[in-house]
């Protein structure tokens, strides 16, 4: 885990402000500190950075490109750790100020996301790599600080209170801004460094996502990518959290989500997949005797699962009574090579097996079960430079597969960037 410096919310006020006014004499009275006091929250911050942010002349103080880069993210952050303090404190009118001037840090807004995630102080700790005591003090001054009660022990639990609960998503979101705040600098001092975690379902991870990873890799050999599988709906609350930059598969036909919007990149048409000599195979395709043979899909409530059923009924027949619903492709892979097993997957799903003579493709399933592929984010996402590079060697992946490419679908624009 990264190891997150004790950074004062108001110091980061400060700094924003700073370079918005060009000064210290300017800033000070905006920001209630003394200019001493002002200066050498600044100069704290510097050490902390371990980078100039300002260039200190005559006439006042000149943005580095290190602050160029931070105040965007300081400024989105922190609108996000006020709105979350006026939840918890059902104040609706706390200014954002007042909700960074009761000395929070960062390390208290990770540690109580952390300890919601592990539901104890220990377990919390452990994965922090901090002592026990330390977390707790700093969920403790948290609480102190913006006047909640944020924990409460129930067993041998500890469980977020209701207030907790209000502000915790956007306290995930603050968390996320100042820790792609900090890839940002990472990546200032070597040019190659950054992180990027990427949400993935089935249809993108056995050619799609690989092609791009292999490119990109090549080009920033110093990234760091976190792949992470899942459910749809696990995956899509990670990423409205904000603990995934990205999620990439079929997209769905409505929006899941009122801050999520999607982009499609390119079609798929899953075909009716079966083993290397099965009875259809042989025969000749036939669509009345796709009744006559098992069928492993996935539950109800799946994409696929409703584009299967309504294969058959546009052919005017009831879907067959399933025996097996099945979501995962490497369980219905290996099903399929057991006996005469149907299923409908994408091309790209069973590649290996197709050229290694295993498993065929039966026949077409027909434009309704066609689905879109692309990527999902969170609508006011603001993408790191490094993950602007991953979008754009993800789209030029997809536009060499000879699909449709959009390309228009949202303006990227990382910090500092004019225009």
């Amino acid at each position: 885990m990264r190891a997150t410096p004790e950074l004062n919310l108001r110091h980061l006020h400060a700094l924003a402000v700073v370079s918005h006014v060009g000064g210290i004499s300017a800033a000070s009275a905006q920001v209630n500190l003394s200019q001493p006091a002002l200066s050498q929250a600044i100069a704290r911050l510097e050490r902390q950075f371990g980078l100039a942010l300002f260039e200190r002349q005559p006439g006042g103080m000149i943005a580095t490109e290190a602050t160029r880069l931070l105040v965007p993210r300081i400024e989105r952050a922190l609108a996000y750790v006020a709105r979350g303090v006026q939840l918890a404190r059902r104040s609706r009118r706390l200014p954002a100020i007042a909700a960074v001037e009761r000395r929070v840090t960062l390390g208290q807004l990770h540690a109580l996301t952390a300890v919601d995630a592990a539901g104890s102080y220990s377990l919390a700790a452990t994965r922090q790599g901090v002592s026990q005591p330390a977390i707790y003090r700093a969920v403790q001054a948290l609480a102190d600080s913006i006047e909640v009660v944020l924990t409460v022990r129930r067993g041998k639990t500890v469980q977020p209170t209701p207030a907790a609960t209000r502000m915790l998503r956007l306290i995930r979101l603050a968390v996320a801004e100042f820790d792609a705040s900090l890839d940002e600098l990472d990546a200032l001092r070597s040019k190659t460094a950054g992180r990027i975690t990427l949400g993935v379902m089935p249809l993108a991870r056995a050619i799609l996502l690989p092609q791009v990873l292999a490119r990109f890799a090549r080009a920033h050999p110093g990234a760091s990518v976190n792949v992470i599988e899942g459910p749809y709906a696990e995956l899509l609350g990670h990423l409205r959290e904000g603990a995934l930059d990205l999620l990439i598969g079929a997209l769905r036909d409505h929006l899941p989500a009122r801050d999520v919007i999607q982009e499609g990149l390119f079609d798929d048409d899953p075909v009716i997949v079966g083993r290397s000599g099965h009875p259809l195979a042989e025969a000749g395709f036939d669509f009345r005797r796709l009744q006559d043979f098992p069928w492993v899909v996935a539950a109800t409530g799946a994409p696929v699962r409703a584009r299967w059923e309504s294969m058959f009924r546009e052919q005017g027949q009831e879907p067959p009574r399933l025996r097996i619903e099945c979501g995962s492709v490497l369980i219905i892979r290996g099903l399929l090579l057991e006996d005469d097993w149907l299923t409908l997957m994408s091309r790209d799903q069973f590649l290996f097996e197709r050229r290694a003579g295993l498993l065929c493709e039966i026949g077409t399933a027909g434009p309704s079960v066609r689905r879109r592929i692309g990527l999902a984010m969170r609508a006011d996402w603001y993408p790191t430079r490094l993950q602007t590079a991953f979008l754009e060697t993800f789209r030029a992946v997809c536009a060499e597969r000879g699909q449709s490419a959009s390309h228009s679908a949202w303006p990227f624009r990382y910090p500092g960037q004019v225009g």
